[in-house]
C-alpha cells in the first residue's frame, strides 16, 4: 500500500491503460503556469546536462515555491516551460524530470475513471485507439516517480 491509500492492484487501471505519446503534440507542455516539480536527482541530472553545477543551474533556470521546493522555471513572456522550443519540442528530453516523463501516470489524473476522462480532453494521445496498452506495472512506476518528483526538495547536498 502507497502513502496515499491506493494500492494498484485495486487500482480502477491495474489492467492498462491505452495512450501514445504524438511527435509534435508538446500540449502537456504548453500550459501556462504549469510547474515542474523537481527531485534532487532530476536537478543533478539537468545540471550535468549543461555542464553546470547543481546551485548554478538552480539559480539560472529554477525558483523556489512558497514553501521553499525548487520547481523548473517558466518564460517570463507566457508562463510555458522554458525548455520546449516552437516546434512544441523539449530541448533537454534525454535529461528531463522525472514529473515530465511521468505525464500522463500523475496520480491526480488516475484517481478516477472520471478524472482520466477530464485529461483525456488535454492529451490527443489518450484519445488515439490504436495506441499500445501501457500495462499496470510501468503506469505504477510512473505515478510513483512523479510522487518522489512531487516531494521536491529544499536543500542540495552536493
Amino acid at each position: 500500500m502507497t502513502r496515499s491509500g491506493w494500492r494498484k492492484e485495486n487500482a480502477w487501471w491495474q489492467d492498462g491503460l491505452q495512450f501514445t505519446c504524438i511527435e509534435g503534440c508538446g500540449k502537456c507542455c504548453n500550459e501556462p503556469g504549469g510547474i515542474v516539480n523537481l527531485s534532487i536527482e532530476d536537478a543533478k541530472k539537468l545540471a550535468q546536462y549543461f555542464e553546470m553545477t547543481t546551485s548554478d543551474w538552480l539559480e539560472r533556470d529554477c525558483v523556489r515555491k512558497l514553501d521553499g521546493k525548487w520547481v523548473l522555471r517558466s518564460r517570463k513572456s507566457d508562463g510555458i516551460c522554458i525548455y520546449l522550443d516552437k516546434e512544441m519540442k523539449c530541448t533537454v528530453y534525454s535529461a528531463k524530470p522525472d514529473q515530465c516523463s511521468a505525464f500522463p501516470w500523475w496520480g491526480e489524473n488516475l484517481r478516477s475513471e472520471r478524472t482520466w476522462k477530464k485529461t483525456a480532453l488535454t492529451c490527443p494521445g489518450l484519445e488515439i485507439h490504436e495506441a499500445p496498452i501501457i500495462p499496470g506495472e510501468i503506469i505504477s512506476h510512473w505515478v510513483e516517480a512523479d510522487r518522489h518528483s512531487a516531494k521536491g526538495f529544499r536543500h542540495l547536498t552536493e
